[in-house]
């Protein structure tokens, strides 16, 4: 089974950018973190700053070759229709995922476009939502 991490904008600071929003892990910490959680499962991680590099991961997935995506797309999910409109050409479940809850941040956070187009959304949490995205998406394959 194998399943796409894709991380949108500046994601790639982790660690270094906002630490009391974000924590002190960096996108290689969450990349091995989840690896070694998920030894059985082949991840392929993605990051861009540029959505249309986010739009070609998620059509990747459109082969059938990923069983789900995770999807963190950082602040493009507050106003990327071309995001949505990609995670719902695809048969594929994607389930969008966030570090904080962005429901108690500035307003301009609260509201996700892509999240319509997804099969559900895990936020503030910090690592752990990607673990839990990726927990429901393996799940889903096995059935149960």
């Amino acid at each position: 089974m194998r399943i796409l991490i894709i991380n949108g904008p500046n994601l790639n600071l982790l660690g270094k950018r906002e630490p009391d929003q974000y924590g002190s892990l960096t996108l290689w910490d969450l990349e091995n973190r989840l690896k070694e959680k998920f030894s059985g499962v082949k991840l392929e991680f993605y990051q861009s700053n540029s959505e249309g590099g986010l739009i070609d991961s998620i059509h990747k997935a459109a082969d059938g070759s990923a069983a789900g995506v995770v999807m963190n797309p950082g602040a493009y999910s507050h106003y990327s229709y071309a995001i949505r409109d990609a995670i719902a050409s695809i048969n594929v479940p994607v389930i969008e995922v966030h570090l904080t809850n962005v429901h108690a941040r500035e307003e301009f956070r609260q509201t996700s476009v892509t999240a319509a187009a997804c099969k559900g959304v895990i936020a503030g949490f910090g690592a752990e939502s990607y673990e839990l995205a990726l927990k429901y998406l393996i799940d889903l394959h096995k059935g149960t």
